[in-house]
């Protein structure tokens, strides 16, 4: 009885390099990952405007009139990144820049009235802060009001009460220099000092606004913490379902926000000695702009702490760099709007674009 051969089974051969692969376990290429990037968009904006005011303004290419840049926007961008990581967490403040104000009016009249070490006002300052961030926090999540309704109270309140309060303390607008009291000299060099590079003078604030970005930047992408955020910003009820602290994340972001308020304003009082109590009003829509520049999404759950750095260099290239160019600086402002429009429009095309393919 013949045996009848069993048919061959060929198996095909894996794609080699260069084949594409089955489309459902295809990786996508380089340039659509990388414009599906938040923060690629605003760099690439950065770039062009540096290169737009190095051609236009030749005093920018010198080396302290980019320290004076960086300077600026280290003064934005220190209070970005808070900003920033509680915009992804699904949340705004709109007391930021009052809340800067408010910090500083509290450790100049504290130690200046009370004749104590000004260390003694630089810590009631960040107490006064975070007490402030973890009050709109905790009203936020107690009663479900949108954020923009408590921080919008919460800048109300706080900049009558600058006013007010450093009226009835001082008698003044302002508050009493504060350059010759014990301790100042340690917290100025801690918060507003400077050093030299190559014959050029950069603040300190510029080396804390990188060290804080590469710290917001870690606590996003390599921390439980940073997945919170990301959590409670897409999607709050899921986010409670599987078992993140939604109360706690939010509240703390809203601190963090504070801290951010309190470094900045010892910077302003340790620079100037002294501070203007009316100040403040209209920061905050710079700060939520350069997050928003950088990436991060009014609905929350998308975004980053580097694109946000470069929303800030953005805003000081253009603040300095309208000076250097010798135009009329009423135009700041507006020039800003339109920055802030096409980098909107241009990161909104471009993920969707990346998404799509």
């Amino acid at each position: 009885m013949t045996q009848q051969a069993e048919p061959a089974v060929t198996t095909p051969p894996a794609p080699g390099p260069g084949k594409s692969k089955d489309g459902r376990t295809a990786e996508r290429p380089l340039a659509l990952r990388l414009l599906a990037r938040p923060e690629v968009g605003v760099f690439l904006g950065a770039v062009a405007v540096l290169v737009f005011f190095l051609i236009t303004a030749p005093p920018v290419r010198d080396g302290s009139s980019l320290a004076n840049i960086l300077y600026q926007s280290s003064t934005i961008g220190i209070m970005a990144l808070p900003v920033a990581l509680l915009m992804i967490g699904g949340e705004f403040d709109l007391s930021a820049g009052v809340a800067v104000i408010t910090s500083a009016l509290t450790a100049a009249m504290l130690s200046y009235q009370l004749t104590m070490n000004v260390w003694v006002g630089v810590i009631a300052a960040l107490v006064v802060s975070l007490a402030v961030g973890f009050f709109n926090g905790w009203l936020l999540v107690k009663t479900g009001l949108p954020s923009f309704l408590v921080t919008l109270g919460t800048f109300l309140i706080l900049q009558g009460v600058n006013l007010a309060v450093t009226k009835l303390v001082t008698t003044n607008v302002a508050t009493d220099d504060i350059s010759d009291m014990d301790g100042f000299d340690q917290a100025k060099a801690l918060f507003a000092s400077s050093f030299d590079v190559g014959g050029v003078n950069v603040k300190i604030t510029v080396v804390w606004w990188l060290v804080f970005a590469a710290i917001a930047t870690w606590v996003l992408l390599r921390t439980k913490y940073g997945n919170w955020i990301f959590a409670v910003g897409g999607n709050q009820q899921s986010a409670r379902a599987v078992g993140v602290p939604v109360t706690f994340t939010k509240i703390s972001l809203f601190m963090l926000v504070g801290f951010g308020a309190w470094f900045v304003g010892m910077h302003q009082l340790f620079s100037f000695n002294t501070v203007q109590s009316g100040e403040g009003v209209g920061q905050e829509l710079i700060y939520i702009a350069a997050a928003v520049i950088g990436g991060c999404l009014l609905t929350g759950g998308a975004g980053s702490a580097i694109g946000p750095v470069f929303g800030a260099f953005m805003f000081g290239m253009v603040q300095q760099g309208i000076v250097y160019a010798g135009w009329n600086p009423d135009w700041f402002k507006a020039f800003l709007g339109v920055m802030l429009l096409g980098a909107v429009l241009i990161n909104l095309y471009v993920q969707r674009t990346a998404t799509r393919r």
